[in-house]
């Protein structure tokens, strides 16, 4: 039976990954650790919750979730602001909370991911680490760099003779969260969820949901031309009323 960890699993696709994990009958229990409490509406009999803000010096309460064998990893946070905008504290935060922070707890786990068992760890980036992304200067720089390092580390586990891999889930914006601005919707993000968890368990290293449709082409431009494709990027946010 799994144990999976689920961290910022209280809202967002988060919330929507710990409920499919929950309704699994190979997994036993769904550990969630977050900011903030899980609503009643959405709490599960699997579910054991913990409070924890990962801009936190003390990472100790991790050392208790020792028997899981999935970590799924989808703190975070972002704004759309220009650079100037930005008030130093929310720079320092964005930088511990999307990407220190993730580095800090799966070093916590590396044993586990490294080992001859296996171990599923997955971790929400986003598309915006792939490219320049005006309004978006610091959340893509902290993700940019949990891209670098999730493929360094990757490439270290095989290196290592592990079959485990860590998932890249570098999704564009997902409607159904409040990090869109909007209410947790888990008929929204069900599905995107779903396929999720089949990356997870399938050991894949990287989930561009909707490449095909939409990023195998913006890729393209991008490499091709980034700074032409940075300033179609900033025109589209700026007609995109998300501002």
């Amino acid at each position: 039976m799994k144990k999976a960890l689920v961290v910022g699993g209280a809202s967002g696709i988060g919330l929507a990954i710990a409920t499919l994990l929950s309704a699994r009958s190979d997994v036993e229990t769904v550990y969630i650790v977050d900011r903030s409490d899980v609503d009643p509406r959405w709490m599960q009999s699997k579910f054991e919750c913990y409070r924890f803000d990962l801009n936190e010096k003390d990472y100790s309460i991790f050392d208790r979730f020792n028997d899981i064998d999935t970590l799924m990893i989808t703190a975070g946070f972002g704004k759309l602001a220009l650079f100037k905008d930005l008030e130093e504290s929310y720079i320092v935060d964005t930088i511990n909370v999307n990407t220190a922070a993730v580095i800090r707890i799966i070093h916590r786990f590396f044993s586990k991911i490294e080992s001859a068992d296996d171990f599923y760890c997955g971790v929400m980036v986003s598309i915006a680490g792939f490219m320049s992304s005006p309004f978006f200067s610091v959340y893509g720089a902290s993700k940019a760099a949990l891209k670098i390092f999730i493929e360094s580390v990757n490439v270290e586990l095989e290196k290592a003779g592990s079959s485990n891999r860590i998932l890249n889930v570098s999704p564009g914006s997902i409607k159904g969260t409040a990090f869109a601005g909007g209410d947790n919707d888990l008929t929204v993000t069900e599905q995107l969820a779903s396929e999720i968890i089949e990356h997870l368990y399938a050991k894949d290293d990287l989930f561009i949901p909707q490449y095909e449709e939409v990023y195998k082409e913006v890729l393209r431009r991008y490499n091709e031309d980034f700074r032409e494709e940075g300033r179609h990027s900033y025109d589209y946010k700026l007609k995109s009323g998300r501002l």
